[in-house]
């Protein structure tokens, strides 16, 4: 008999009844985001919007039920990614890539858990079944299968599912910065000393699509704006991916076995759609917004687009060291 793994997408499970990873009985909880950051940055009462706006939780109060024996392989989680944030950025790149996916994936889910939760409520008040489409059910399936990977043998071989990025980031030590798109599976998180995006189910052509930014990154702590910038072109990237990844899985008695296949294009389309500058310029200026910038100073006149990362005339990554705006 093959290892069963529970889908709460199925039946569109979010009750504080059940545990989020086993679909078993919840008798304890874990934090969306980590009771010690939380602590360290003290946003524990700072409130938490929801996609429709009129729903605010506090961060503290974002919590998903579980079994004993989820919480307890959460906190061994917590454990060993608090160790390696200590040690900054030469921490964090040391860690298995597994890890920070299964840490950055359960805050991601837990958001999607609190947001379904609500939406059912609002549908029930009006007499309505909540539902979501196939694809979704079938993107958010998997992803909940990846998961489980904390406490089940889920094993991934060859190509990893996800595009991730660690990287040397220049902030003030009070700043917690972090984006996620929960739709597209989109995680980000900046702090002094070190920060990371991760694509979670893109088999990796983001990171592939951006490889030679990437090595010009290299050796160099990131300015927060450009830190910001790299985070757009992901985004951006997402949005413009035409193909939808594929995975060979395989369940035993003993395992489940995910394969992440390459996302190859055919001769009819590419694997990116077109570059729209004027898009990708006002999905920016609401990343630097903070700095004052606005859409109509990225696309100028006569001139190149502005960009922090790479010099428009000399293609070469631009010292952040020189960049005169605030961290």
């Amino acid at each position: 008999m093959a290892l069963e793994l529970y889908n709460p997408f199925d039946e569109l499970i979010f009750d504080e009844s059940f545990c989020f990873l086993t679909g078993k009985l919840s008798l304890e909880s874990i934090s969306v985001f980590p009771e010690w950051l939380l602590e360290h940055f003290r946003i524990g009462d700072d409130p938490f919007e929801m996609m429709e706006k009129e729903k605010i939780f506090r961060y503290r109060d974002l919590k998903l039920p579980c079994t004993p024996e989820v919480k307890s392989a959460f906190d061994e989680l917590e454990e060993k990614i608090q160790k390696a944030y200590r040690q900054g950025y030469e921490g964090m790149a040391a860690l298995d890539e597994e890890l920070i996916f299964q840490w950055s994936a359960k805050i991601v889910y837990g958001i999607m858990h609190h947001e379904f939760q609500h939406q059912k409520k609002r549908m029930a008040k009006i007499g309505e079944e909540f539902q979501i489409s196939k694809d979704l059910k079938e993107r958010f399936g998997l992803f909940h299968l990846m998961i489980q990977s904390v406490i089940k043998p889920v094993k991934f071989i060859g190509r990893k599912p996800w595009s991730l990025v660690v990287f040397p980031l220049k902030y003030s030590a009070d700043i917690f910065s972090y984006r996620d798109d929960m739709i597209n599976l989109l995680f980000t998180m900046g702090v002094d000393k070190f920060g990371f995006i991760i694509h979670m189910q893109d088999n990796g052509a983001i990171a592939e699509k951006e490889q030679e930014l990437l090595a010009k990154m290299n050796g160099h702590v990131l300015h927060p704006v450009q830190y910001e910038e790299l985070y757009a072109k992901f985004h951006y990237s997402d949005y413009l991916l035409q193909y939808k990844p594929n995975y060979n899985i395989e369940y035993t008695d003993n395992e489940a076995i995910i394969e992440s296949l390459p996302i190859l294009a055919d001769q009819n389309r590419p694997l990116f759609g077109f570059w729209d500058q004027k898009v990708y310029a006002q999905l920016l200026a609401n990343y630097w917004e903070v700095y004052g910038i606005r859409q109509e100073h990225i696309i100028r006149h006569q001139r190149p687009m502005l960009s922090y990362l790479l010099d428009p005339y000399s293609n070469e990554f631009i010292d952040p060291e020189k960049i005169d705006l605030p961290f």
